[in-house]
């Protein structure tokens, strides 16, 4: 299953802090195998329900999310240099992670998508939030996954969350309806 977790998301391998790599591997490896999800689905699912007659698929959104982080938090670096710090490692970490809770959400019925009961008690940051503390992910970490979404919407987020947060809607806003 890793090596399967792995080329569906090989920004993995970004994380230079090998613990922290093996760490946010781990929430994904345990996230698919407690889903009714498999890998090769995550290739082909919509990435939100929400969306009527989705195209985009949740690792085409979710790695788009990833790319975008990266990008912002370079170009602030490059352009504000020592003013601005940001730690690449738990960025991309919260940013591969934010979604990892939302594998939980699914469920199939009658062969068709729709949202667990545990996704209908509980949306994704919580649940993410779970998955990342059963792996002994950093509170950092868990920080950006806790407050990607509308969740975090009151709370103060770290420069990684913020970039991470914008990312992601950059990502999803063009699709709602």
């Amino acid at each position: 299953m890793r090596d399967k977790v792995l080329k569906i998301w090989p920004e993995i391998n970004w994380i230079q802090n090998k613990e922290l790599r093996e760490k946010t591997l781990d929430c994904w490896v345990y996230a698919i195998e407690n889903s009714v999800l498999t890998p090769d689905d995550l290739e082909i699912i919509p990435f939100s329900l929400l969306i009527k007659d989705c195209k985009i698929t949740f690792m085409n959104h979710k790695r788009t999310a990833v790319q975008l982080s990266v990008d912002i938090a370079k170009k602030m670096k490059e352009n504000f240099g020592e003013e601005i710090k940001i730690d690449m490692d738990i960025l991309i970490s919260g940013a591969i992670l934010i979604d990892v809770g939302k594998l939980i959400e699914y469920d199939k019925v009658e062969g068709k998508l729709t949202t667990s009961k545990a996704g209908k008690l509980l949306r994704h940051p919580f649940s993410g939030v779970a998955i990342a503390d059963r792996f002994g992910l950093p509170p950092e970490v868990q920080h950006i996954i806790a407050y990607h979404a509308k969740e975090g919407d009151d709370a103060k987020r770290s420069i990684e969350a913020i970039i991470v947060h914008h990312a992601d809607f950059v990502s999803f806003e063009p699709f709602k309806a």
